[in-house]
């Protein structure tokens, strides 16, 4: 056989971590990594945190899973923290963000169906985008590197340039559900929503009766300095799908939305057979009594202040590989004047640094929300030597 056992989807590097300790991983052969990409923005309480650790052992002991047949004493009162803590009114719990956004996308359709307008069915999305790898997820974006190949995609959604308000308020017409998008591109390359833009969304909802549905999947959670990222503009959306950092490396995702939006939500329109399992709950549970104590978005906050400094102050002394910083709190992306994905396999490989790749040259750091000075400090003199030692390949 020449396929190997897994599937060769992934371009895998040669780091194989077999153990992680805080803000490091470390391999097979005992290599240590300084991990700035913390599973693409999952751990965000870094590896082999003692509280969640703990949990996730106590509820496995206990039970772990049961259908969602039976109530669920755990799911409910997760449910019930995240909707004293954010916009929303109920959750729907998941496995992953993919799923988290389907639902989201599927409670806004039925809110118009519910309301005796089953036409309006499409949502307005953006350039750039990225929600995931089902085939909801990926007719979400105009992306050919998504598509191509998985034709035909679902219907329903129309795509305006980010950040162009004019364009996307163009789009609406009398199928328009309403708009699909990240306050935050993550894999678009750490490009913020500006608040015109996100504001000007809202309004258009308010006043054309849509919704607005925020994939906070990579921003959400802590990862900016704020619960969610929408909070950094003083709006609120109906509906919001999380995931990544809420269960601290425990898979688990989750779809938030306002009573009014989830009006359509009942009995038999949606499930899930692992979505909201008590060994999940335990997770999620774990990552909120850490994020809600007194500080740790401050924390958050003040660390990626302090980082960004320290990677504005980085660009002069290699104008010539670095150009500028873009994002919140730790959600940062350095952007590049050559490809990222080298300079990301130059730093992992030869320093010990690992990053993540993104669209439009950017280098995303996504760190462990619990680093400290020393961390930020170690991270760029590796990217200080790093660029030093750095020879972007020849153009073609």
């Amino acid at each position: 056989m020449s396929i190997p056992a897994l599937m060769p989807v992934y371009p895998r590097c040669d780091v194989r971590p077999v153990r992680g300790e805080g803000c490091y991983l470390i391999g097979e052969k005992g290599e240590r990594y300084l991990d700035f990409a913390a599973g693409i923005a999952v751990n965000c309480l870094g590896h082999g945190h003692p509280h969640l650790t703990k949990k996730i052992q106590e509820q496995a002991a206990t039970l772990m899973h049961v259908s969602n047949m039976y109530g669920s004493p755990q799911g409910e009162h997760l449910a019930q923290r995240l909707v004293d803590n954010s916009f929303a009114d109920t959750v729907f719990f998941t496995n992953s963000g993919a799923e988290a956004v389907e639902c989201a996308i599927k409670t806004a359709r039925r809110y118009h169906y519910a309301d005796g307008n089953a036409q309006r069915h499409d949502l307005i999305t953006f350039s750039s985008a990225f929600h995931g790898r089902t085939i909801g997820a990926i007719s979400a974006t105009n992306q050919p590197k998504m598509r191509d190949g998985f034709e035909p995609l679902a219907p329903g959604f129309k795509y305006a340039e980010f950040n162009d308000l004019e364009g996307a308020l163009a789009l609406i017409d009398d199928n328009t559900a309403g708009f699909l998008v990240e306050p935050i591109q993550g894999e678009g390359g750490i490009r913020a929503a500006t608040p015109e833009f996100l504001t000007g969304l809202r309004k258009a909802c308010d006043e054309h009766g849509l919704l607005l549905v925020l994939d906070e999947v990579q921003a959400g959670y802590g990862r900016t300095g704020k619960f969610f990222a929408h909070e950094l503009y003083g709006i609120t959306p109906d509906i919001a799908a999380a995931a990544k950092g809420i269960g601290g490396g425990f898979p688990l995702g989750a779809c938030l939305a306002t009573e009014e939006a989830a009006k359509g939500m009942v009995f038999g329109t949606h499930g899930s057979t692992y979505g909201g399992n008590p060994l999940a709950m335990a997770a999620g549970e774990a990552v909120l009594d850490v994020m809600l104590e007194d500080g740790f978005f401050e924390h958050v906050e003040k660390m990626g202040n302090r980082l960004r400094s320290a990677l504005e102050q980085l660009i002069p002394n290699h104008d010539d590989l670095f150009e500028s910083v873009r994002g919140a709190g730790l959600m940062l992306g350095l952007k590049l004047k050559h490809p990222s994905r080298d300079f990301v396999a130059h730093l992992r490989d030869n320093h010990g640094l690992l990053t993540v790749a993104a669209a439009d040259n950017t280098v995303r750091m996504l760190p462990p929300l619990i680093i400290g000075e020393d961390h930020i400090a170690e991270a760029v003199e590796k990217l200080s030597a790093g660029a030093r030692a750095y020879a972007p390949p020849a153009e073609d």
